[in-house]
């Protein structure tokens, strides 16, 4: 199966070019950050996501829902290969929140994309929560500081005695350069990846198993649900925290706030909400 395009346009709110070019690549990127929640209600419920296209279009591109960085940057491949953009798959950890020498597992997924006539690659991740996200593509050229939205990223590469460099995407926050994410160059296989995507679902520690949800404005402002607290960040970096106890109000919540309509049924679990 396809993605098909003018359903996955109309809902990210895109009307630009199609051609492979980087300007196609910037714009498709931020508006599928803006246009799509994450979330992870499927997991919270206790299912695993699937990453099939067909039902990816059916949850992402044709119902109000989300998902988590699996789910969006599966999609979002398709929507680039099938535009005429050479993508490889990667997987990669998450390094935000970690403690000090702690190492996660390999969690996450990101996309390595090459432009037709463009030197080098680019590195893309529409499925990061948080306000260290990426809005555009960044170019892979360590130490390369990039700006877009407000938001500062770089890439900085690090050598590992016997094992392949590992490249680490920071944020600029708080006067100070912060690991968000880390990867490795390697092509991994769809199959992996749904392993990945399993794991991620089902481990009994995984974090995802509490309530997760986060979306950007093209205002700038950041609505982050994480939880039974919602963080609103303002352009300008004013916090505002609310905490919320009644799961009825949390589904409400998700609908009138973050645009999404909670699967039909959905109750939150007790340590969820």
């Amino acid at each position: 199966m396809v993605v098909d395009l003018e359903k996955y346009f109309a809902r990210i709110g895109w009307d630009g070019g199609r051609a492979p070019t980087l300007e196609t690549f910037r714009s498709l990127h931020r508006a599928h950050v803006i246009g799509i929640p994450f979330e992870n209600l499927d997991v919270v419920a206790g299912g695993v996501p699937s990453l099939d296209l067909d039902d990816l279009q059916a949850k992402l591109v044709e119902s109000s829902r989300g998902g988590y960085c699996f789910e969006h940057n599966s999609l979002f491949g398709a929507v680039l290969e099938q535009l005429g953009f050479q993508v490889t798959r990667l997987s990669g950890r998450v390094r935000y929140g970690a403690r000090p020498g702690e190492e996660r597992p390999r969690t996450h997924m990101v996309l390595a994309v090459e432009i037709p006539g463009v030197p080098g690659r680019y590195l893309a991740d529409v499925g990061f929560g948080g306000l260290g996200a990426l809005l555009e593509p960044l170019p892979m050229v360590p130490g390369q500081v990039n700006e877009a939205g407000g938001r500062r990223h770089r890439l900085v590469v690090e050598e590992t005695e016997g094992w392949a460099p590992v490249w680490v995407m920071q944020a600029f926050r708080g006067g100070g350069w912060e690991d968000q994410t880390a990867f490795t160059l390697d092509r991994v296989p769809v199959p992996d990846l749904k392993l990945g995507n399993w794991f991620t679902a089902t481990h009994p520690r995984s974090p995802f198993h509490r309530l997760f949800v986060q979306r950007t404005f093209a205002t700038g402002h950041h609505l982050l649900l994480d939880t039974k607290t919602v963080t609103r960040t303002g352009p300008d970096g004013a916090v505002h925290h609310e905490q919320i106890e009644d799961p009825d109000e949390l589904l409400r919540l998700l609908e009138s706030d973050f645009g999404i309509a909670p699967p039909t049924g959905l109750r939150l679990p007790a340590d969820a909400a």
